[in-house]
């Protein structure tokens, strides 16, 4: 098949080009600045400019667009979620209906995110479970974001791949992420008890996932891309530390951590619930390569995990 990858110079495009294109399919990349990338032809477009996208989806005359294009810093300042996210946030909306403008018949899969919902309710969430109803204010942003996303794409017959915390080459858990370097310093804490439930996906499986996906055109909808076991912030936090060498992450009472990192800071460690694989694996017939975050994070940092 003939697939335009919007996003193809990111995290998740740098992995899902070469799996692609691997699979026998053509890929066209598009980004906002001119990139080469092996075997594959990048085309310079801004995703927020509509005539731009129109010329560049006419151009490579795709059977199916693949939507990855985000803008998000490294660290994020959770005091200022909503204007960190903001250039995002035009992507997953603006930049979303530019594609669909001109996706002249193609399918259309796209990125969403799996620890958006609402936290009520069952620790671990499927497909049918709300978005989060009343979010931290930063947060609200993200999430009014990903339902015009998730509003505009399923109507048009796509898929949305609700992806879980990303990990992997080139993001912030990375061995030079921010992330990685805060926790080296020492300076993430352990908010209150750490309940929030993480689900993980490396950026390999998140590529493996757009690969089943293209070649599954028949499943619509969303789908959860995570790995298969949600983890608790109280859990994978000090691991990762002991993993880096670094201090053992501070307790630190939810209203205190407040007055440092905001409320969205708080909810992020103690508020989120976790997202079950399931269909995803049933309906892709897919399965994440690194079962855990763990296993992933020790093969990309080369260390071996405590027990």
């Amino acid at each position: 098949m003939r697939i335009l990858l919007a996003g193809a110079t990111g995290v998740i495009g740098r992995q899902t080009v070469p799996i692609l294109t691997g699979a026998g399919h053509q890929v066209t990349g598009l980004a906002r600045t001119p990139t080469r990338l092996p075997d594959t032809e990048v085309v310079a477009a801004d995703a927020l400019d509509p005539a731009a996208v129109a010329d560049a989806v006419r151009a490579a005359a795709p059977d199916v667009i693949v939507h990855m294009l985000t803008a998000i810093p490294d660290p994020v300042d959770p005091r200022h979620l909503a204007r960190e996210m903001a250039p995002t946030n035009r992507l997953r909306t603006q930049g979303t209906a530019n594609l669909l403008a001109a996706a002249s018949g193609a399918r259309v899969i796209t990125q969403g995110v799996a620890y958006a919902y609402d936290p009520a309710g069952s620790p671990v969430k499927d497909e049918d479970a709300p978005l989060w109803r009343d979010p931290p204010t930063q947060f609200a942003p993200v999430v009014a974001a990903l339902r015009n996303l998730e509003r505009r794409v399923t109507w048009a017959g796509g898929l949305v791949l609700r992806l879980g915390h990303l990990y992997g080459p080139g993001t912030s858990y990375a061995s030079g992420g921010g992330l990685t370097r805060r926790l080296r310093a020492g300076s993430i804490p352990l908010i209150s008890a750490g309940a929030s439930m993480f689900s993980f996906i490396h950026a390999h499986d998140a590529a493996t996932a757009i690969l089943a996906a293209i070649e599954h055109p028949e499943v619509r909808g969303t789908l959860n891309i995570v790995d298969d076991q949600p983890t608790l912030a109280h859990d994978w936090l000090p691991e990762m530390a002991a993993m880096l060498g670094a201090p053992t992450p501070r307790h630190v009472p939810a209203w205190l951590a407040r007055l440092f990192v905001g409320g969205w800071g708080v909810a992020y460690m103690t508020g989120l619930a976790g997202a079950s694989n399931t269909r995803a694996r049933q309906q892709l017939d897919w399965k994440p390569t690194y079962s855990n975050w763990r296993d992933g994070l020790t093969a990309d940092l080369a260390v071996r995990a405590p027990r």
